[in-house]
């Protein structure tokens, strides 16, 4: 499979993950979250770059449901709800959010 963003053909795995990471800009990002549906807000974003910046700067970490909320409560100063996390990323937060951050697709079961 792959995606055309900007006259670019970006290769994807079957299941719509970037086979490569170096691919991921924003405009991919816009693309890959209109496939999944998703209009992004900024909520989305930090979601998706804490999601990066977990990948990245911690040897691949792969965040679960509890610290995805945990994060983005301390980031946006309030108490953010499971329903929260799944109105923004019906299809789980972890490995939808993972998919439009550009990252491989999540190795773990389970949500929390």
């Amino acid at each position: 499979m792959a995606l055309e963003v900007n006259g670019q053909t970006i290769a994807t795995t079957d299941n719509g993950y970037l086979e490569d990471v170096n691919d991921w800009n924003e405009e991919v990002a816009k693309v890959l979250a209109a496939d999944e549906g998703i209009e992004m807000t900024q909520e989305h974003w930090d979601v998706v770059n804490y999601l990066r910046e977990e990948h990245f700067n911690n040897a691949g970490n792969e965040p679960n449901e509890r610290t995805i909320l945990k994060e983005m409560g301390k980031r946006w100063g309030k108490k953010v709800s499971s329903k929260d996390m799944y109105l923004m990323f019906p299809q789980m937060p972890s490995k939808q959010g993972r998919k439009i951050a550009g990252l491989a697709q999540s190795t773990r079961k389970g949500g929390y």
